[in-house]
């Protein structure tokens, strides 16, 4: 028996890195699974990948930074399958701001991807799981930079530590539902965007993962596939009666000093 037989997940930020892991993750603990992306590219071969494996996959076209495509991801989930069982909001925003230079545009599009996209993605899908009076899941992906974060990435500090309070506070009001939601500050990661973001922001050139990993306590940046199981686990009947947890994910201990 997989952890999520017979579930039915959408993975918001689905088509590649912690998002595509966690849609991998899930179908091969039985899931039916939807992802979500604006390029429909990542996105299809994705669900093709997972469907040529014995999968039930499918991918949606949707940008969660518009309330309304969030909340419409959920609806092609509920009419493909009649229902949604498990959330995972994956979509994030990590381009470089300070409090100095960010503009109110970039502050408004953190806020949209890391923030709204999340709320009105988890006011569908709970909705849902209300009316059913079924319980169900949902796992925040959120950052360890929330507790403060380097300088340049205020307005993403901002928007997911408005995700925290957002998570625990949902959790709190729907728990009496038997709705279980919970978030993972995870720290850095070797992702596809990550890649992008070093070089784009940084000028890291070919190589900068090797000397990145080279300094850090475990030798490697966190990896996809293993956050993936942890939010499977949270996903699954296994993670028991937990709610309203932020779990930090890292390497890095909160508070520790050299």
């Amino acid at each position: 028996m997989g952890l999520l037989d017979d579930k039915v997940v959408l993975v918001n930020g689905g088509s590649q890195g912690v998002g595509a892991a966690v849609a991998r993750a899930a179908v091969r603990e039985g899931a039916a699974v939807a992802v979500t992306g604006r390029r429909p590219g990542p996105g299809e071969a994705l669900a093709a990948e997972l469907s040529a494996a014995g999968g039930e996959a499918r991918y949606i076209r949707a940008d969660v930074s518009d309330a309304g495509q969030a909340r419409s991801s959920v609806a092609e989930v509920i009419g493909a399958w009649g229902r949604i069982d498990c959330l995972v909001n994956a979509a994030g925003l990590t381009s470089r701001g300070t409090l100095l230079d960010t503009t109110p545009e970039l502050f408004d599009q953190h806020v949209a991807v890391n923030l709204k996209g999340p709320f009105f993605a988890m006011q569908a899908a709970v909705a849902d799981m209300v009316a059913r009076k079924a319980p169900g899941t949902v796992v925040n992906i959120i950052t360890s930079s929330a507790h403060g974060g380097q300088p340049f990435l205020a307005p993403y500090v901002a928007a997911k530590s408005g995700l925290i309070g957002l998570t625990r506070n949902a959790a709190h009001a729907h728990r009496w539902d038997r709705v279980r939601i919970n978030g993972l500050n995870i720290g850095w990661t070797a992702t596809e965007g990550e890649d992008a973001t070093q070089r784009e922001f940084h000028g890291a050139a070919d190589g900068w993962l090797d000397e990145a990993a080279a300094r850090l306590p475990m030798g490697k940046l966190g990896q996809p596939d293993e956050i993936a199981d942890f939010v499977v686990l949270l996903l699954s009947d296994r993670s028991g009666v937990v709610t309203g947890s932020v779990i930090d994910w890292d390497q890095n201990v909160l508070g520790g000093l050299d």
